[in-house]
């Protein structure tokens, strides 16, 4: 059995091959906006795989960004639309598995070792409740994972990154007040302060609100990069807002799905933060509930650091095909 895996982006696509033993091999990065459609950009990795035609992958497991529901998928964040049924025939697949990405660094949640994750905060796991994991990239992406009492773990897909984001205080209020006029309605999603468009929505709302001057050309790379050297207001104050809305919206996540396996941050900003995300107001919003502020300290928050989360879980569809 050999299997072909990937974890499509709004910005990127990772490609893997994965071997009969449960090996990933062959990992390359590709960028989505290369490519007219999946299959395309499928066939290009396999073109440059290095690996014979007679050894063409069996097996397929896809992540994407976006909702799964029936065989169509229109990805939320770039151009790509695609049939499962008609891309598993068109790359000559036995069969392939299409999940939420989330869904798919859920699953590989089980698989995570002491060295892929920092601890933040307190608490401990307990082995019997769910685990969630949540993080922000293109968007906001988030799943949970229960376990089932006749064993296994089953994924629970969500967009939760689309709730309607709540201020926490005066100032997160103003902030959103600001963008809600940018969009011209009264919803303002978690996704669009908690990504990296979201990242760059927040610096410019804070200056809107502050009347300062902002950086038109402002990247999400770029405003970490100020904000980790202390050289912008505006910068530090829009990852520090950041960083204290993901501890909203995390808390939110455990509250709703009791879960005390523990909440596990990933996707491609945080990392990246690496100590300035573990020393933000994270861990001190996530506990910040009230009356719940007591049963939030017992649940522990990790950050994954482990590259490409998403490929353990889909590995293990792979293997179960």
């Amino acid at each position: 059995m050999s299997g072909l895996i990937a974890d499509i982006g709004g910005t990127n696509v990772r490609f893997a091959r994965v071997a009969q033993d449960g090996n990933i091999s062959d990992v390359q990065p590709m960028k989505v906006a290369d490519y007219p459609s999946l299959v395309e950009a499928c066939e290009a990795y396999l073109a440059t795989g290095g690996a014979p035609e007679g050894s063409r992958p069996r097996h397929g497991a896809f992540a994407v960004a976006s909702p799964v529901v029936g065989d169509q998928i229109k990805m939320t964040n770039h151009r790509w639309v695609f049939s499962i049924e008609e891309t598993r025939r068109q790359l000559r697949l036995d069969t392939l598995d299409v999940v939420n990405d989330f869904a798919a660094v859920a699953l590989g949640l089980p698989f995570l070792t002491r060295s892929d994750v920092v601890r933040i905060g307190s608490g401990e796991p307990d082995p019997h409740a769910p685990m969630a994991v949540l993080g922000a990239g293109t968007g906001l992406g988030m799943a949970g994972l229960v376990r089932p009492r006749g064993g296994g773990y089953v994924p629970l897909t969500s967009e939760g990154g689309h709730v309607t984001m709540a201020p926490f205080n005066d100032r997160e209020a103003s902030v959103l007040a600001a963008l809600r006029g940018d969009f011209q309605g009264h919803h303002v999603s978690a996704e669009r302060v908690i990504s990296g468009p979201g990242l760059v929505n927040l610096y410019r709302a804070i200056a809107e609100v502050d009347g300062v001057t902002a950086d038109g050309e402002i990247t999400p790379a770029a405003c970490t990069e100020r904000a980790a050297a202390r050289s912008c207001p505006i910068s530090t104050e829009a990852v520090a807002m950041f960083c204290a809305m993901l501890g909203t919206v995390a808390a939110n996540l455990a509250l709703t799905l009791d879960a005390r396996g523990g909440i596990f941050v990933g996707g491609g900003i945080a990392p990246r933060m690496g100590d300035e995300f573990i020393a933000s107001g994270f861990r001190a919003r996530f506990e910040d509930k009230g009356r719940f502020g007591g049963y939030l300290s017992q649940i522990p928050t990790s950050l994954i650091t482990r590259p490409l989360p998403a490929f353990a879980g889909l590995a293990a569809l792979v293997a179960t095909l």
